[in-house]
Order: C-alpha cells, then sequence, then structure tokens
C-alpha cells in the first residue's frame, strides 16, 4: 500500500515545495493538493463536515501553480490535485495545465477529479443547476482526454462544444495522467469506473473496505479490470491497526491529512507518519 499526503497549501503555511521535499525525502508516495477558487460570502451551503468552514478554504493557493513549483524541486513523488473541481473550470484551459505539470514533473502528476459541494462557488463559474454536475464533469474530461490523445481534437457535447483545434503540450504519461475520481459511493465509485484508473473516498477507510467488493463487481460488470483501478483513502487516520486492515483488503493508497501550519509544526507530524507507514508497510 502507498502512503500520501494531502494538504491544503496557503501563505501562512510552510511553502508548498518546501513541503514536497519533505516528504519526499522521507519516502512518501504522492502529495495532493486542494482546489477552491474563492469562497461565496453568503456561505449558503453548509460545510460537509459541519461546524464553521476552515480558514485554509478560504486561503488555499491554486493547485496547478502550487504542484508545478514543487515539480521543480522534487525528483520522485507523484503531485496530484486532491480534488481539481473540474465543473468550476474550462476544459482547454485546464487539459493544458495538466498536461503542463505533467512535463515539468516528467510524469508523475496525478489528476485527482470532483463535483465540489459548494453551490454557491459552482454557480459564480456557471453551474448553476447541481443536478448536472455529473453530466458536465464527464464531458469536460472526455473533451479534455480527447485533447491530450488527439493531435486535432474536437468534442461535441450539450456542455462542451468545439471544433478541431490544436493544443500542446501533451502529457508524458499516456494516453493520459491517471484520473482519481473524488467523493462518495456510489455516484463517485461509478464515475470512476466509467472514465477513472481511481476512486477518493474522503475520511472512511471502514465504508472504503466495506464498499471494496462492491466496487471491483462494479468494474467486473462494466468491463473494466478491477485491479486497474486504485481506491485511494483521503484524511486517513494514522492508525496502525486500522492501515494494516486497508492494505490487507486491498487499498491501494492511505493518504494523510497535513494542516495548513508552519514547517515547524509540519515537520514532525511527517515523521510521526513515516514511522506509522514503515511499521505497517
Amino acid at each position: 500500500m502507498h502512503y500520501g499526503l494531502c494538504h491544503f497549501p496557503t501563505d501562512y503555511s510552510m511553502p508548498f515545495p518546501d513541503l514536497a521535499l519533505a516528504a519526499e525525502q522521507r519516502g512518501f508516495e504522492s502529495i495532493w493538493v486542494a482546489e477552491h477558487s474563492h469562497i461565496p460570502v453568503s456561505r449558503k451551503t453548509p460545510f460537509p463536515a459541519g461546524g464553521e468552514l476552515p480558514k485554509m478554504y478560504y486561503d488555499t493557493l491554486d493547485p496547478f501553480v502550487a504542484l508545478a513549483a514543487a515539480a521543480t524541486v522534487t525528483k520522485t513523488i507523484k503531485l496530484g490535485t486532491g480534488v481539481c473541481l473540474v465543473i468550476q473550470r474550462d476544459p482547454i484551459h485546464t487539459a493544458k495545465e495538466v498536461a503542463s505539470v505533467d512535463q515539468l514533473s516528467k510524469g508523475r502528476f496525478l489528476f485527482g477529479v470532483g463535483n465540489g459541494w459548494n453551490l454557491e462557488e459552482m454557480a459564480n463559474h456557471g453551474t448553476r443547476d447541481p443536478a448536472r454536475r455529473g453530466t458536465i464533469l464527464r464531458e469536460r474530461i472526455e473533451a479534455m482526454q480527447t485533447i491530450w490523445r488527439e493531435k486535432q481534437a474536437e468534442y461535441h457535447g450539450a456542455y462542451v462544444d468545439f471544433d478541431p483545434i490544436f493544443a500542446w503540450p501533451k502529457p508524458v504519461q499516456k494516453p493520459h495522467p491517471p484520473i482519481h475520481v473524488g467523493g462518495g459511493w456510489p455516484q463517485a465509485a461509478k464515475r470512476a469506473v466509467k472514465y477513472g484508473q481511481g476512486w477518493i473516498p474522503v475520511g472512511d477507510a471502514e465504508g472504503a473496505m466495506r464498499k471494496l467488493p462492491e466496487f471491483r463487481e462494479l468494474a467486473a460488470k462494466a468491463g473494466r479490470d478491477p485491479a486497474s483501478l486504485e481506491v485511494s483513502v483521503y484524511y486517513c487516520a494514522p492508525d496502525p491497526d486500522l492501515l494494516a486492515r486497508m492494505r490487507d483488503a486491498g487499498i491501494a493508497r492511505a493518504v494523510f491529512g497535513v494542516p495548513s501550519e508552519p514547517a515547524e509544526k509540519l515537520l514532525p507530524l511527517l515523521d510521526q507518519y513515516r514511522e506509522v507507514a514503515a511499521r505497517v508497510g
């Protein structure tokens, strides 16, 4: 089982390139960064975890800029969006950003994607009917896949529509970087089977393990090789017994949360995570 980190990089936390390098030096397989373009003042949509929205949600850096900076100082650690809010983004621009980070990192990019939860935030980007999020996400993913694969790419859907274009660079990874779909069961899992290479349940390792047989069955029924689809659990507790059961169940990746704090707080935390990971294997 791989071990990764997820983080909201900010202007008051440990500089993200330094954090990524420290994670690489400690043997972590991947580091993932969140995305929120803005937080609407109205705050009508409740925070899914309950309570007040944490400050880091307001302050997080652009994920592609942060990952590009990390790519210049690291050599082996994989760099991921966790998750990119594709329904709030132009697919042509985003396809270029994905390919650019994959080029800068020499093929180390992981494309975590999701629908998002903040209805006012997505409405400000033009997605005003939440019921259409799944279709919009699928079309934008399919359009980007076409851009990454084809010399002259075109796509014609209900929400994404463009005639043939030239768009470079192409990603280093072929046909494109792995797509990991974040979210709960069953919708995100179904999307992962349809067009992804992985599923990311958030904060519920026990639930992920319970659903793993169903997820594999879902993949097999769709004609996918279940072994080709990774399951990564975000915000996983650093509990050795839990991690051992996840490893034995076939979870591909345990991802530990790293708060938006300065280096003097984060480096000891990374050391603690490394010790637990080494103990479990």
